[in-house]
C-alpha cells in the first residue's frame, strides 16, 4: 500500500506536468506555526512546532488549480495542555509530507477565498498518547490534506490560510496557520 501510494503520486505528478490543459505554472512557499492534535483526548492537548511546505501550482482555470506538494512538519510536546496545566497526553509528529491537492477558488482580485482537498503520504515518526489511544509509529502513513483560506493581493500571490493533514492511522491531525508567497515560473 505504501509503495503503491508513492508510485501513484509520482506518476500522477509527472503526467500532469506535461499536460496541455495547464495554463500557468508557479511555486508557492508556505511557512506556518505547526500544531498536532490527537483525535481523542481528555485534556485540551495541542502540541506546537513548525510547518514548511513548497507547492507546484498548476493553474487549470481561473477557479481550479492542481497542487503537488512537499514539506515537513515538526511538533513537540511541552507536557502542558492548552490551559497550561500539566498533562501526560501528547501528539507529536516529525515528518516529511508529500502528495497532491486540488484547489477551488473564487477568481476575485485582491481577496480570493479557497478550499483544498487531496491525498498524500507522511514519512517520519509519529506518537499519539492519550487516555484513549496509544500509537508510536515510524515510517510511511497516508494523510488527507484539507485547507481553506484567502489569496490576497492584486494577483492573488499572497496566501493566508489554515492547512491541516488528517492522519487516521496514528489518530491525530497536524497542520498550521500558514502564510505563503507565490512566484510565477
Amino acid at each position: 500500500m505504501k509503495k503503491t501510494l508513492i508510485v501513484f503520486i509520482v506518476v500522477l505528478t509527472s503526467n500532469i506536468l506535461s499536460a496541455q490543459f495547464i495554463k500557468e505554472k508557479s511555486i508557492n512557499a508556505l511557512i506556518g506555526l505547526g500544531i498536532s492534535v490527537p483525535y481523542n483526548s481528555m485534556d485540551d492537548v495541542a502540541d506546537r512546532g513548525l510547518l514548511l511546505q513548497g507547492e507546484l501550482v498548476l493553474k487549470v482555470t481561473s477557479w481550479f488549480e492542481l497542487r503537488p506538494y512537499a514539506g515537513m512538519i515538526i511538533t513537540n510536546s511541552n507536557g502542558k495542555d492548552l490551559n497550561n496545566n500539566p498533562t501526560n497526553e501528547k501528539a507529536e509528529s516529525k515528518a516529511f509530507l508529500l502528495g497532491g491537492k486540488a484547489r477551488l477558488r473564487a477568481p476575485i482580485p485582491w481577496v480570493a477565498p479557497y478550499l483544498e482537498l487531496g491525498i498524500g503520504a507522511s514519512i517520519g515518526k509519529f506518537e499519539t498518547f492519550t487516555y484513549y489511544d496509544y500509537s508510536d509509529k515510524g515510517g510511511i502513513i497516508y494523510h488527507i490534506p484539507i485547507a481553506f483560506g484567502l489569496e490576497l493581493g492584486k494577483n492573488n500571490n499572497v496566501d493566508l490560510g489554515f492547512t491541516y493533514y488528517s492522519q487516521p492511522s496514528v489518530k491525530q491531525f497536524v497542520g498550521a496557520m500558514a502564510v505563503g508567497i507565490t512566484f510565477p515560473l
